[in-house]
């Protein structure tokens, strides 16, 4: 698999995939393929799953690439939100299906995360691509880094990780940006 670049131009290849370029969408999965794929298994909490829904995401990213607007934002981000979308509905489709009680799945999805977390930091893939992120990531807490995650990763909402780590809105608030500057620092 072909390193990603540094200086990869995603608004250009997105644009070019709306003109129907399918060497730009070519390039766009070498780029971000494995780093998607980490993304959507992280969310879906299932490898099978997950590549399928990265399957319809990069369909998706084709067929809807026209639709991008670079007024509205970035064109990686436009990507990732393509795939969290469909992994997030994947998701919830699944846990739905699932007759549980809330407990048993916040353990589970709990589990889940450290174990992914650190899939993806033993595979070195988010080292490779976040530099020293992942080293300053597993230096906090357990429950704020999955805050952290949940937040950008998963494009949870405060709301959302709060009542998924069974905290209160205000202390997810006070976790999110405490840890927000210990990665600060860490990075400097």
């Amino acid at each position: 698999m072909p390193v990603p670049c540094e200086d990869f131009n995603y608004e250009a290849a997105l644009l070019a995939c709306a003109a129907g370029e399918r060497a730009a969408l070519q390039r766009l999965y070498e780029q971000e393929a494995a780093r998607l794929l980490a993304v959507v298994r992280r969310i879906v909490r299932d490898g099978a799953l997950a590549e399928d829904v990265l399957h319809d995401a990069w369909v998706n990213i084709w067929t809807r690439a026209t639709s991008f607007d670079p007024a509205r934002g970035s064109a990686r981000g436009w990507i990732y939100s393509v795939a969290r979308n469909l992994a997030l509905n994947a998701r919830r489709d699944d846990l739905r299906e699932a007759d549980l009680p809330q407990e048993t799945l916040q353990v589970l999805d709990d589990q889940a995360s450290l174990a992914a977390w650190d899939a993806v930091n033993r595979a070195g893939a988010w080292a490779d691509s976040a530099g020293r992120v992942g080293h300053c990531l597993s230096e906090l807490e357990p429950v704020r880094r999955d805050c952290i995650l949940y937040a950008y990763v998963d494009g949870l909402t405060q709301k959302e990780i709060a009542a998924r780590v069974s905290a209160p809105l205000g202390t997810v608030k006070a976790w999110i940006q405490r840890s927000l500057v210990a990665l600060r620092a860490c990075m400097s």
